[in-house]
């Protein structure tokens, strides 16, 4: 299990170009609970360090660094066993956005994010969730159509993505039903055909291919 930043101290590799932003975002993860913040100013720093020391439970990477792609970095980073990435970028586009996801990254946040969506976004990652930028994520609702298993769009219908957003926002069944009114077993079978729909029962993963698939913020 990884560790909460409140309870526990945890490890993370800080990627950005820029030292003063890269120094302000290892402070802001110490106080967070980081024990121990790598850095790294370029790709090739990263792989670097990534050689060196393994997967850290954490990742934050600038896409754009001077020597190559942070896409490419997300994706190499992923297949190494790096489970929890957070970019971090300039470009509020939609494309940018949905790049980031489909390369392997947990989170999208922007470099003028407030200290407090930093925050949010790490913990949301932390605890294996997914995030969006509060700024980005209404360019992501573009659409209901999710790919499944085998790439074939399928169509998730409004309440089942009402429910999908709530599993994303870290709700409980009960939690879902109460807000939704509706009981917990109707809650189980929306979570149920979403599941067969998507491919897969796990939760996480769920929140994950819609988030990617800009279904859900």
């Amino acid at each position: 299990m990884v560790p909460h930043p409140r309870e526990e101290l945890f490890s993370v590799l800080v990627v950005d170009d820029h030292p003063l932003l890269r120094e302000a975002i290892a402070a802001r993860l110490r106080s967070m609970g980081a024990g121990t913040v790598y850095e790294a100013a370029s790709v090739a720093e990263a792989r670097a360090r990534a050689q060196a020391n393994g997967p850290c439970d954490l990742a934050i990477l600038d896409l754009g660094l001077p020597d190559g792609s942070g896409l490419d970095l997300v994706t190499e980073l992923r297949s190494l066993g790096w489970n929890r990435l957070v970019v971090l970028a300039s470009s509020d586009d939609p494309y940018a956005v949905r790049s980031a996801f489909q390369a392997g990254a947990q989170a999208y946040l922007l470099k003028s994010a407030s200290a407090a969506v930093v925050t949010d976004g790490v913990k949301r990652v932390l605890d294996g969730g997914v995030y969006a930028d509060p700024t980005v994520a209404p360019l992501l609702a573009t659409g209901t159509r999710v790919p499944g298993t085998d790439n074939t769009p399928r169509e998730l219908s409004a309440r089942e993505v009402e429910v999908l957003q709530l599993v994303a926002d870290g709700q409980s069944n009960k939690e879902i039903g109460e807000a939704l009114s509706l009981s917990a077993l109707t809650v189980k079978s929306h979570l149920s055909r979403i599941g067969r729909k998507l491919g897969t029962g796990d939760r996480a993963q769920m929140v994950a291919l819609a988030m990617r698939a800009g279904v859900i913020r």
